[in-house]
């Protein structure tokens, strides 16, 4: 018993380097450090984990962490990016079995999103701990909805570890409009959400957004010491493609281009931190030159083709859903027609915005037009914040 009280602090206590990036006055906790909230609820169970590369405890996997404690992990669930996180946006990604443990791992991105029957046989409880972004379209809240249902329908308890949200400052965006509902826009929620995966959960949960209003067994386990308004460094890049603060802080924005002929930089080593394309030659003088880089970016926008734009590199981002460089580039853009491709609406969550932005509008109009909206969704994300402002 002993020896398990000191295992438990040792892999409960972050490192120096995790206690300064998470914050520079307290020492922010994610939920897998309190394994005695949970503990209890894993033993002598057969354990669903829904994890990736970012479900550390200190410099420790939450699976190593469990697996040394005589939890049994029965399989591991892993999202878009795979397990360890090294696979690039939207690539398939293969069931197999983790070499490290021996333990079975279940793509839900790959043929399935959603837990088979097959997946969920001898799984006793579910336990879901993921570094998220707090933007609608990064798709490890679409998986942990699915496996929600999956839990629901099984009458599986379903434990959220809650991770801080990097994002969590501000609310801003357009609310999905149902007929765009999909894999990066499954919830009537705004691009920028400003919840925790585990406030975000409660909401799914009660708002009876599971299919058929079913509701999971749930349990948050919350972070300790922290506020939605505090700076939260991750120590972990939470996919190939954010590889920093400012990506992550800019993501949101950024993202929207994915959804028009622009290069945000995927296929660089600062993808979500500059924008381009090669018509822009002469138009600015910053460039940048897509390559494929294997686990990051293949055959990304504009490979091999010198394209021309804008950095953010060395900026300090405003916490805002900005339209500023959405706008400029397709006013500046001569094939207006071609401009934007059939993933904008998508993303956008709306079908207004392009149409928006094709009239003339300004930011400060087409951002006018979000207020009724989040306004209503800001008075029902108070319902269930876990943490202060």
């Amino acid at each position: 018993m002993q020896l398990i009280f000191y295992f438990l602090i040792l892999i409960s206590t972050p490192s120096k380097e995790e206690v300064k990036k998470t914050s520079e006055f307290t020492q922010i906790m994610p939920a897998a450090y309190s394994m005695n909230e949970y503990l209890p609820l894993l033993k002598g169970k057969q354990v669903g984990i829904i994890a990736n590369h970012t479900s550390m405890i200190g410099n420790t996997h939450l699976v190593d962490s469990l697996v040394s404690l005589g939890i049994t992990i029965k399989r591991v669930f892993s999202p878009e990016h795979g397990f360890r996180g090294d696979a690039d946006a939207g690539a398939h990604i293969k069931d197999g079995v983790d070499s490290s443990t021996g333990i079975e791992i279940a793509s839900l991105y790959g043929s399935n999103r959603k837990p088979t029957e097959e997946m969920m046989k001898g799984i006793d409880v579910f336990i879901f701990d993921i570094q998220d972004v707090g933007a609608r379209f990064y798709t490890y809240i679409s998986t942990m909805h699915y496996c929600m249902e999956a839990a629901s329908e099984k009458g599986i308890p379903f434990i959220v570890l809650d991770r801080p949200n990097p994002n969590g400052q501000y609310v801003d965006g357009p609310i999905r409009q149902e007929e765009l509902k999909s894999f990066v826009g499954m919830h009537p929620i705004p691009i920028v959400h400003g919840m925790t995966v585990g406030e975000l959960a409660l909401m799914i949960n009660d708002q009876g957004w599971l299919t058929n209003g079913e509701k999971c067994e749930l349990k948050v386990v919350k972070v300790k010491n922290y506020k939605h308004s505090d700076h939260y460094s991750l120590p972990i890049k939470p996919s190939p493609n954010l590889p920093n603060d400012l990506s992550i802080a800019l993501y949101p924005s950024i993202c929207l281009f994915e959804g028009t002929v622009v290069s945000l930089g995927r296929g660089t080593l600062n993808p979500f931190q500059q924008l381009g394309l090669p018509e822009f030659k002469g138009k600015f003088d910053y460039s940048f030159t897509p390559k494929s880089i294997p686990g990051m970016a293949t055959n990304p926008k504009h490979e091999n083709t010198t394209c021309y734009g804008i950095s953010f590199m060395g900026t300090t981002p405003k916490y805002e859903l900005s339209l500023t460089h959405l706008i400029e580039f397709y006013q500046l853009y001569k094939g207006k027609d071609s401009f934007f491709i059939s993933s904008f609406n998508r993303l956008a969550g709306t079908k207004e915005l392009q149409e928006q932005i094709k009239a003339g509008m300004t930011e400060e109009q087409i951002k006018l037009t979000w207020q009724p909206g989040l306004n209503e969704f800001k008075k029902l994300r108070n319902t269930y914040l876990l943490y202060p402002n």
